[in-house]
């Protein structure tokens, strides 16, 4: 069946859709050998040969679907040109080609999801700007309840502090705080608390959609089953059809700050 060159590269996990578009303009992609460089030529992925970037799209009904949980200092793509770590090193024992579903910010902590499954990824990729996210950040500084309340509505969003387990007294100088929004980028959370004089000093995403950094150790991964994959689809077509909502509060917020925070 005719399909369009970005799809069968997608599905067959050597790039996101998007990124299958621009290798496509850039002359990287050849059908039966000639190279193809607009966006709505089609292919039969079960008679034509379809290489993208030298590698032969093979698609296969097995799709992959993986939750890293990224440590700091690693970059979120699986090839960097500053020779940085990327989570390509983490993930050993992955003999699919899986490739991460948006980015997270190199010093930045946690979740990370990653998959075989172009239209999966497709679909999460433009319904990322309205999916819940939760994140745990360490700013210089405390906030005041004023600062906590503007911040809020900026990010039409959450956020409340957290105590730290370890911490000298119930108010360190540069405390933790929960934050939880959707529909903004998180860029915007760090210009604006700059804007307050409170600089990020750490930052881990706890929470994306429906996938928790608590349930894998950082620096490990794992699969999601079917009933997680599921899960997180029914999360996606919630945001596409823009009705975000903000995660529901844990119930031992306590345990897991004790499990995720390293301090």
């Amino acid at each position: 069946m005719l399909q369009r060159l970005q799809k069968i590269i997608s599905r067959a996990g050597i790039a996101s859709r998007r990124h299958a578009e621009d290798m496509i303009l850039s002359g990287q992609v050849r059908v039966n050998g000639v190279v193809v460089t607009e966006l709505g030529v089609k292919a039969d992925p079960e008679h034509d040969r379809i290489e993208a970037a030298g590698k032969v799209a093979t698609i296969s009904e097995a799709r992959a679907y993986v939750l890293l949980h990224k440590p700091p200092q690693i970059v979120s793509t699986l090839a960097d040109p500053e020779g940085r770590r990327t989570v390509r090193h983490l993930l050993v024992g992955v003999s699919e080609r899986v490739f991460p579903v948006g980015r997270l910010d190199y010093a930045a902590s946690g979740v990370v999801f990653l998959t075989s499954d172009g239209d999966l990824a497709s679909r999460m990729l433009k319904a990322s700007p309205h999916l819940p996210q939760t994140y745990w950040i360490k700013v210089k500084g405390r906030l005041s309840e004023i600062q906590l309340k503007t911040l809020a509505s900026s990010l039409h969003g959450k956020i409340f502090p957290l105590r730290q387990p370890h911490s000298a007294g119930k108010n360190p100088p540069n405390p933790w705080y929960e934050v939880q929004f959707s529909g903004v980028r998180r860029d915007l959370l760090r210009r604006n608390l700059i804007a307050m004089g409170h600089r990020v000093e750490k930052m881990k995403r706890v929470k994306l959609a429906s996938l928790e950094a608590e349930t894998v150790p950082e620096g490990h991964y794992r699969r999601l089953d079917a009933s997680e994959v599921a899960k997180l689809s029914r999360a996606i077509d919630r945001a596409l059809e823009n009705k975000p909502t903000l995660p529901a509060p844990p119930k031992d917020r306590r345990a897991r700050r004790r499990h995720l925070i390293g301090v």
